[in-house]
């Protein structure tokens, strides 16, 4: 299947700002059964932008406004072929992407109640069974509702109050198989509705229109992908952009800027299957 995606994001001020510095990870990324065949960055006003591949292999862009502004307006918009199904082998993970992944703070922090989720569905000698087991029962535990969370929300805080999107959901199954001692990835990317037609727009916390799940690095050489949110595996209605520890790792857009102002950030995203011959 082909999707062209477009995904627009404005950056409002209620004064002019004299500067800004603004980063984005919205480059559907390459490998694991995705390819992005085309991409584009336009910005009001218009920037020269940069890029560089992070510690975790996305592609990452940047570029500096120095004229006084207020707004900023960043358009991604990319062609991207996905297979059937999604596949990530690799023999052994490094030491650091072991220490990484295992490694449970900030977003995904651990505490009794979080342990004792985890443990409770924990299938001895088994990390696929146990993986599955807990995103079921994660999707049973959580209840999704947007406005309930906010993007600092951890993964305790939203497992005591029962609710949240789709950040939450991600962020409690990665401090639940890290606690069992699974290795795990943070996900970020889109979800596509073929019966809709359209981008599945999950308005996370930062007002981000994108969708978050979970990699887990499971029989030693392989990641599998799990999203609690809809309780089931990635399929070729996922586009993926970006990996990382937590949220913090992949953040579509993020930036600072120079001045007093007050900053309004509004996304649209919209999703496309193109016809093939």
């Amino acid at each position: 299947m082909k999707l062209r995606i477009e995904h627009t994001t404005k950056f409002s001020y209620d004064e002019p700002i004299s500067e800004a510095y603004t980063e984005m990870r919205l480059r559907p990324s390459d490998g694991s059964g995705q390819r992005c065949m085309w991409f584009e960055l336009k910005t009001e006003p218009v920037g020269e932008f940069m890029q560089y591949t992070d510690r975790y292999g996305n592609i990452v862009h940047h570029f500096d406004t120095l004229q006084p502004h207020d707004r900023l307006i960043v358009k991604a918009s990319s062609e991207v072929h996905l297979s059937d199904t999604f596949a990530d082998y690799r023999r052994a993970l490094s030491p650091l992407d072991g220490f990484d992944y295992l490694a449970c703070g900030g977003y995904t922090a651990s505490n009794d109640q979080v342990r004792s989720f985890a443990s409770n569905h924990l299938v001895t000698g088994d990390p696929t069974a146990t993986v599955l087991s807990l995103m079921h029962a994660l999707h049973n535990a959580l209840q999704y509702e947007r406005g309930a969370t906010d993007v600092k929300t951890t993964a305790p805080e939203a497992l005591s109050l029962g609710r949240g999107v789709c950040q939450d959901f991600a962020h409690i199954m990665l401090a639940a198989c890290r606690s069992v001692g699974i290795p795990a990835r943070y996900v970020s990317g889109y979800l596509y509705d073929p019966k809709s037609g359209e981008q599945v727009v999950d308005f996370d916390n930062d007002n981000t229109a994108s969708h978050a799940w979970v990699d887990a690095y499971v029989n030693g050489n392989a990641w599998l992908s799990l999203d609690p949110t809809h309780d089931c595996l990635q399929t070729n209605n996922y586009v993926r952009l970006a990996v990382g520890r937590d949220y913090s790792d992949v953040p579509p857009t993020r930036g600072v800027y120079k001045g007093k102002a007050k900053e309004t950030l509004s996304v649209n995203v919209s999703c496309e299957k193109l016809l093939t011959n």
